[in-house]
């Protein structure tokens, strides 16, 4: 008897769904590639908590809503880094006075992964059936990276796109400028950061630029087209899922 498919509910992040909603639709395909069932589940309530990450008793109340709608299913994948690991590393933290939720916010941090990290590590996926003819450079985003470890799993799977040559930056874990707030509250540091990050870019030769987090995608597709660049901007998860045909690059 074949073992049963996994429930995996799909955190569509608010940039997803008000700027690419393309990039929820990969993700669904490639959970279904991957072997998995269930639907996609809408929650934009994160970007409030994260945000109030350091004022605990504000951050906690959005964040239980999303707790309770996706702690019954057996995963939780979300297509960017940032809040996969604001889920898997600083829920828990939300709630240091409230014994109940703090051990369903460490149930949901232990099932929530990001959505390539989930493919190749917990589902063994090593192969997508998809095409993409010319030459990406690939960004690391911060929080993927940093706090979840996400590097050579986009790669591996990118390394089997028929038509597809992936050059390194120079820097690839260097950081966009991005950064949440970050780009509001220092902006002359955030666009320093985000046109050193573009001349790394040009630099390759690349075509195509590739990352797994809508907030770095916005930022430096912005930055290109300011600068008159002929690079494309695309989630990575739309390239995997073989997307790129149907629908556009990212606007600048």
């Amino acid at each position: 008897m074949s073992e049963p498919k996994p429930r995996v509910a799909l955190f569509v992040t608010c940039l997803v769904d008000l700027y690419r909603p393309s990039v929820g639709f990969a993700a669904i395909r490639l959970l279904e590639q991957a072997g998995c069932r269930g639907g996609a589940r809408l929650a934009d309530l994160l970007r409030p908590a994260r945000l109030q990450q350091r004022r605990p008793r504000h951050g906690a109340r959005p964040a239980r809503p999303v707790i309770d709608a996706f702690l019954p299913y057996d995963f939780v994948v979300a297509p960017s880094g940032s809040c996969a690991g604001m889920i898997a590393k600083h829920y828990p933290g939300l709630f240091d006075n409230d014994p109940h939720y703090r051990a369903r916010a460490e149930a949901l941090a232990a099932k929530t992964h990001e959505l390539v990290s989930f493919l190749v590590d917990v589902r063994g996926l090593e192969r997508v059936a998809a095409r993409h003819a010319g030459v990406a450079a690939y960004h690391d985003a911060c929080s993927g990276l940093r706090e979840l470890g996400v590097k050579a799993q986009p790669r591996r799977l990118l390394a089997g796109v028929e038509g597809l040559t992936v050059k390194e930056l120079a820097e690839p874990e260097l950081c966009c400028g991005f950064g949440g707030t970050f780009c509001v509250k220092y902006p002359d540091i955030s666009t320093r950061m985000v046109s050193d990050k573009v001349k790394d870019i040009e630099a390759t030769g690349a075509d195509t630029l590739l990352a797994g987090d809508m907030g770095c995608l916005l930022n430096m597709a912005g930055r290109l087209h300011r600068q008159g660049s002929p690079v494309q901007v695309r989630h990575v998860a739309e390239v995997l899922a073989d997307m790129t045909r149907d629908v556009p690059p990212i606007a600048g």
